[in-house]
């Protein structure tokens, strides 16, 4: 696929880093050429310095027989333009624009392709994150929870520990431990590697990383399954007072004792005209062991450290767990500390362009994708497919999970369908190795290695020349 990104920032960096290593063909733009010479000389891609709202620069950038143009440059405004360039003058099939201001949503009659800024896809970082941190406060046990099938279904990683029921039992065993919970375990690593070819005598151990695939009504008898249950989160700290913070205290004061630091007087003053009188609004530096200690940081069931600074956020959180934090999460920007420090006293590390990266890959995987989540920080993937076609010209209609031939390590871990007498309700099934598949199920397929979505995709793909 010819993909054109604008914007060579941290999210444009993490999503061209992510659709070169598939093999697309990717163009950047940007206003700054030491930028982009420093992402070629890292990057198999190819480097545009100018304006990407100019018709001679997305000219040059090859958008005349481009698939798919990527608009993340850091202003909105710049972002809506180029996508109305595109489809207007160069007829891009596809446009996608990162947008930050929550004035515009994805039905907004502001983004269509007629009378506005067509625009296909919007994305926001932003809120990407507030989602995900969302997820974790509602299930604190967890490392990540991911959704599939409009909620029905849910991904979710946790961290086994000694005392858990399914703890050291062998994975044939499950199903009689927890005969109320129907559930697939696509995944477990050890050590930070990956457990290959899992199969029924395979044991969950103490300390395991394990990917598990339930109806998302069952998630709570899966976490506590693999480890004690948290109490619920009641009080959380929040450090900084940026977009990300304000949108996740907007969405959470109602539910939660909320307090927030930030530096800045000005930005504290806003805040407190924008949160209503119940949620604190503290001036000062989230590394200052004395603020902490006398805003009694080791009362807080969450401390999130969400700064535009990733140093400053880890050390607020370390400082935090010291004190006595049950649970701290950081946000940082270079993947390379994101990596460092997840596992370590920090419980958890969210990328803010690695939450968007799922929502651009449905676009570009082939055949019919209705979700994409970038799962072990970018290395796998968990894709909702559909399934389209007949026996005849699909290879996984009509077949059994054992007749389908994925490729190693790969696994069906949820199948949702539609009731045969109510077309709008649907079921979640929990499959095994002799269920068939049905035209029109989605398919939550788990894939430990990138390298294998193609071969996925091209198994449920419909071809009017496939017979068997």
């Amino acid at each position: 696929m010819k993909i054109v990104i604008l914007g060579a920032g941290r999210v444009g960096e993490s999503v061209a880093e992510s659709l070169v290593s598939e093999r697309n063909d990717i163009t950047v733009i940007d206003t700054d050429p030491q930028r982009l010479g420093q992402l070629q000389d890292r990057l198999d891609l190819r480097g545009v310095v100018g304006n990407g709202i100019q018709p001679s620069v997305l000219r040059e950038a090859g958008i005349d027989d481009a698939d798919m143009l990527i608009a993340c440059a850091p202003a909105d405004e710049t972002n809506l333009v180029a996508c109305k360039v595109a489809h207007d003058i160069f007829n891009v099939p596809t446009t996608i624009a990162r947008i930050r201001s929550p004035e515009f949503e994805q039905d907004s009659a502001l983004l269509n392709k007629d009378s506005g800024f067509a625009v296909d896809q919007l994305i926001c970082p932003e809120q990407s994150v507030t989602a995900y941190v969302r997820k974790l406060i509602e299930y604190p046990e967890a490392l990540q929870v991911l959704e599939f099938a409009d909620g029905l279904v849910s991904l979710v990683a946790v961290r086994a520990v000694q005392d858990g029921p399914l703890v050291s039992h062998s994975l044939a065993e499950i199903p009689q431990l927890v005969p109320y919970a129907p559930l697939r375990i696509v995944a477990i690593y050890r050590q930070d590697q990956a457990l290959t070819d899992l199969d029924g005598a395979t044991r969950i151990e103490p300390g395991d990383e394990v990917f598990v695939l339930a109806a998302t009504d069952h998630i709570r008898a899966v976490l506590s399954g693999l480890r004690r249950m948290d109490r619920p989160v009641k009080r959380v700290m929040i450090a900084g007072g940026g977009k990300v913070a304000l949108r996740l205290a907007r969405e959470t004061h109602a539910n939660y004792q909320l307090k927030m630091i930030e530096h800045n007087p000005a930005r504290c003053h806003y805040l407190a005209t924008q949160l209503p009188a119940g949620t604190l609004v503290l001036q000062g530096d989230a590394t200052d062991e004395e603020l902490l200690g006398d805003e009694n940081v080791q009362d807080m069931d969450l401390f999130a450290a969400l700064t535009n600074d990733d140093e400053d956020n880890i050390m607020a959180c370390l400082l935090a767990k010291r004190m006595g934090a049950r649970r701290v999460l950081a946000l940082i920007n270079r993947q390379a500390y994101a990596d460092l420090v997840q596992g370590t006293q920090i419980d958890i590390a969210i990328s803010p362009s690695h939450t968007v990266i799922g929502e651009l890959l449905a676009y570009v995987r082939r055949g019919d994708v209705e979700a994409v989540h970038s799962l072990r920080r970018g290395a796998a993937e968990a894709l909702e497919l559909v399934v389209r076609g007949d026996r005849k010209t699909c290879k996984v209609a009509g077949r059994r999970i054992e007749e389908i031939g994925l490729p190693r390590g790969a696994q069906i871990g949820a199948i949702v369908r539609e009731t045969d007498d109510n077309a709008t309700h649907r079921r979640v099934i929990v499959p095994h190795h002799d269920t068939t598949i049905a035209t029109g199920d989605h398919v939550v397929v788990f894939v430990p290695n990138k390298r294998m979505v193609r071969e996925v995709e091209r198994l449920f793909q419909v071809s009017a020349m496939f017979m068997f």
